[in-house]
């Protein structure tokens, strides 16, 4: 996670005025005493005071600025609405990998319900290997990588890079496919900033995804939710679970970050459904 932070300035210290200090009384009788001099010494004091309280002044409004610009400098990852933060049905328990390790839930089962019906509903694609993602809407634009499971069945996830890059779970239908293709990505990372998906909690319903596949077919998809979920109560069927059509899921990491464990506490995932493709 992007955790730096700059901290408060501190309270500035006031730059006063030279003082000045007048000469005490000669010995008595020396000198006859001469005309009132000037009152400089209290003017030039009022001046020192009142350029003090100017540099006090600019100094507050220097750190004010400061703190300000500090704030709007750090990056805060979007959240989808509130609305769809409630999770759907439980399937088994999953967690993410944080920014430490990467994005994306545990993968407990294969994607599908063998149960599930094979009709479409809508327009499919044959098998194709996907190569290059293109979120217009959050400005993504990415190569994609293949990813396959851990010696513990886990999700593999991209490696963290200074050029993030998406994945496709090579063990998910390609997009395109009847079924759910599974793409993942990370949101950020303390050593290089912002993920790939580091917006992908702004997408809204209505947005479209585009992907290209080896056979030269691009796949476009319209965003139907995006949805987070806490890790804990990760919906594993629902988001990988069989679909009457071709289907997109989006996932990265969300919602809280916890410094203790690096992790972060919910992953974000978007749904979409294919509704055209076109040759490139």
């Amino acid at each position: 996670m992007v955790s730096d932070r700059s901290a408060p300035a501190g309270r500035p210290r006031p730059a006063g005025g030279d003082s000045a200090r007048g000469s005490g009384p000669g010995p008595a009788g020396s000198v006859p005493p001469g005309p009132a001099r000037p009152r400089r010494p209290v003017r030039d004091g009022r001046r020192g005071l009142v350029a003090g309280m100017v540099a006090t002044v600019v100094l507050v409004v220097v750190g004010v600025v400061s703190i300000t610009i500090a704030l709007l400098s750090q990056q805060t990852a979007p959240q989808p609405d509130p609305v769809n933060a409630t999770p759907v049905s439980s399937g088994a328990p999953a967690s993410g990998a944080g920014p430490a390790s990467g994005a994306g839930p545990l993968a407990t089962t294969g994607p599908g319900d063998p149960a599930a019906s094979t009709v479409p509903a809508g327009p499919v694609l044959p098998r194709s290997v996907p190569v290059a993602l293109n979120v217009p809407a959050i400005g993504v634009r990415s190569s994609l990588l293949v990813l396959g499971l851990n010696p513990d069945d886990t999700i593999e996830v991209p490696p963290l890079a200074r050029d993030s890059k998406a994945g496709w779970y090579e063990f998910s239908p390609t997009p395109g496919e009847l079924g759910p293709a599974v793409l993942l990505g990370h949101i950020d990372s303390a050593e290089y900033g912002p993920g790939v998906f580091f917006r992908l909690g702004a997408l809204r319903p209505g947005d479209t995804v585009d992907v290209t596949r080896a056979d030269g077919i691009v796949a476009t998809f319209r965003v139907d939710k995006v949805v987070e979920y806490p890790k804990a109560q990760f919906p594993s069927l629902e988001v990988y679970g069989n679909t009457p059509d071709a289907q997109l899921r989006l996932i990265t990491c969300g919602g809280v970050f916890d410094p203790s464990t690096r992790n972060y506490e919910s992953n974000i995932v978007a749904y979409a459904t294919l509704i055209s493709s076109a040759q490139r």
